[in-house]
C-alpha cells in the first residue's frame, strides 16, 4: 500500500455529468485521525466556523476517530466515519477495530473517501495535515476532484516538526510532489511571526505564493452547556490540567500530582482532566493519588471542554495545537509543559509562544522534572499576564475570508491575510 502514495495512474473512474443540486456551498474535510483528538477537534472547529459564517453551507467531515459521535456539530455539519487505524508504541500502525491487515484497512478507507467525494460533489476539499492522506489514501480523491473543478486546500497547523525530521518524512511520502501538483491553496493555521512550518522544504516560488497564514483557529463555547457534572472544585478559581486525548499525557499528570504531594502550601486547587485514551492502569493509580489530595479533583472526559476552559482561572497543558488555540480564544493564563518525544512540535510552539509573551513554558527537555519546579510554576500562574495583554495583529483566524475567496467568483483571489515574505 506504500506504493499507492504517488501512484497517480490509478483510474478514479469517469467524471459524472453534474446534475442539478440543492443547497449552497459544499465543503468536504478529510481529518487525519490516527492518534488522539487533535485533528478531529481542529476539523470540527473549522467546520463549525464555516457554517456559522455561511448558514447555507454544507460540510462533511471524513474521520476515522472512534469517538467522533461524542462531539456536537453545528447545523449544516455532518460526518462520515471510516474504519479507524491506530498508532502503536513502536510508531507502527494497525487497524483499530477490524480484523484485517493494515493494507486492507487503508484500501477500504481509500475507497470510502473516493466514494464520498463522488457522491457529495464538494466545491472545496480541505485536507488536514497530510497532503496524500494516511498512506496515500486521499490521492485518488484528489485526482478525481481536481479534474471535476473542485478547489483543493491543504490545512496544516503552525508547527509540524523540526526540519531535520519533516523534510525526509515528506520526501518519503511524496508529500511535497502532491503539494505542488494538487493544491490550490495551503492554509497554515498560525502566524508567520511564530513559525514557518514549510520553510525547510524549499518550495517553488509559485507554490510558496499559495500559502496563507490564517492566524490561530478561534474557539467558542458550544451552543448548549455540557451535561457533565462538574466537581465542587470548579465553584472557585481553579487550574484546569488537560492532556487532550490523554494517550500520551501521563508524564504531565504525574508531575502535577507530585507537586501537590510535595508542597502543602499550594493554595489554588486543580482539576485534572484525563482524556478518553489514557491507559487504564495508570488512570487507576492516578485516581488513588488524587483522592489523597484535598486540592485536587479529577474528571475522565468532557466532550465540551470549552465550557471548562472558560470557567478555569488558568490552564496547564501539554501544548498541542487545539489547547493553545483555546487558551488564546478564552484569554487564559497558561503553563505549557510540552511533549518532546517522538516529535518536538509542542516544544517548538511553546518556545515561540513564550518568546512572544503568550504563555509560560515548563519543560524537562534540559532540566529534571522535580516536584518543586512544577509547584513554583503553578504558584506563579496567578501573576502571569493574559494573552490579551500582548498585541499581535491577526492572532486569531481569517479562514472564513479565504473560503469566500475560493467559492465566490466575484471575491478577490488574493489571500486576505498572507503575512508572506516580500
Amino acid at each position: 500500500m506504500a506504493d499507492l502514495v504517488m501512484d497517480l495512474s490509478q483510474d478514479a473512474g469517469p467524471l459524472p455529468a453534474k446534475p442539478e443540486r440543492s443547497g449552497g456551498t459544499r465543503v468536504l474535510i478529510y481529518s487525519h485521525d490516527t492518534f488522539g483528538l487533535g485533528h478531529l477537534r481542529r476539523s470540527r472547529a473549522l467546520a463549525n466556523a464555516i457554517v456559522e459564517d455561511r448558514p447555507d453551507t454544507s460540510v462533511v467531515i471524513i474521520s476515522g476517530s472512534p469517538i467522533i459521535g461524542n462531539f456536537e456539530f453545528g447545523s449544516g455539519v455532518d460526518y462520515i466515519r471510516i474504519p479507524g487505524v491506530t498508532k502503536l508504541p513502536d510508531g507502527d500502525y494497525r487497524s483499530l477495530n477490524l480484523n484485517v491487515n493494515l493494507d486492507e484497512a487503508v484500501g477500504l478507507r481509500q475507497a470510502l473517501i473516493l466514494q464520498a467525494a463522488k457522491a457529495f460533489k464538494p466545491d472545496v476539499f480541505i485536507v488536514d495535515k497530510e497532503p496524500t492522506g494516511f498512506r496515500g489514501e486521499v490521492v485518488p480523491a484528489l485526482e478525481y476532484l481536481k479534474a471535476a473543478g473542485c478547489r483543493l486546500v491543504l490545512g496544516i497547523r503552525d508547527v509540524m516538526d523540526e526540519p531535520a525530521l519533516l523534510v525526509p518524512e515528506w520526501e518519503r511520502k511524496g508529500a511535497k510532489e502532491a503539494l505542488i501538483r494538487y493544491y490550490d491553496e495551503i492554509w497554515v493555521y498560525g502566524l508567520k511571526d511564530v513559525y514557518q512550518p514549510l520553510k525547510a522544504l524549499n518550495l517553488p516560488a509559485d507554490v510558496d505564493k499559495r500559502i496563507t497564514y490564517t492566524g490561530y483557529l478561534r474557539r467558542d463555547v458550544p451552543p448548549t452547556p455540557s451535561l457533565t457534572r462538574y466537581p465542587k472544585i470548579t465553584k472557585q478559581p481553579f487550574i484546569l490540567v488537560t492532556t487532550g486525548g490523554g494517550g500520551d499525557g501521563d508524564h504531565l499528570i504525574d508531575w502535577v500530582i507530585s507537586a501537590y504531594e510535595a508542597d502543602a502550601g499550594l493554595e489554588q486547587p486543580a482539576l485534572i482532566l484525563f482524556g478518553p485514551f489514557i491507559d487504564r492502569d495508570k488512570r487507576g493509580s492516578f485516581v488513588e493519588r488524587i483522592a489523597k489530595q484535598p486540592k485536587l479533583d479529577v474528571m475522565s472526559f468532557d466532550n465540551k471542554i470549552e465550557w471548562l476552559m472558560k470557567k478555569a482561572d488558568a490552564i496547564v497543558a501539554m501544548g498541542g495545537y487545539n489547547t493553545f488555540c483555546e487558551a488564546l480564544s478564552f484569554d487564559k493564563r497558561t503553563l505549557i509543559v510540552p511533549r518532546t518525544k517522538p516529535r518536538l512540535e509542542q516544544y517548538i510552539r511553546a518556545v515561540e509562544a513564550e518568546r512572544l509573551g503568550l504563555v509560560r513554558m515548563l519543560s524537562d527537555y534540559e532540566e529534571p522534572p522535580t516536584p518543586e519546579r512544577m509547584a513554583d510554576a503553578l504558584r506563579s500562574l496567578s501573576a502571569q499576564p493574559r494573552p490579551s495583554e500582548v498585541t499581535i495583529p491577526g492572532l486569531l483566524d481569517r479562514v472564513k475570508e479565504r473560503l469566500k475567496a475560493l467559492t465566490d467568483p466575484e471575491a478577490s483571489s488574493a489571500p486576505a491575510y498572507r503575512q508572506a515574505a516580500e
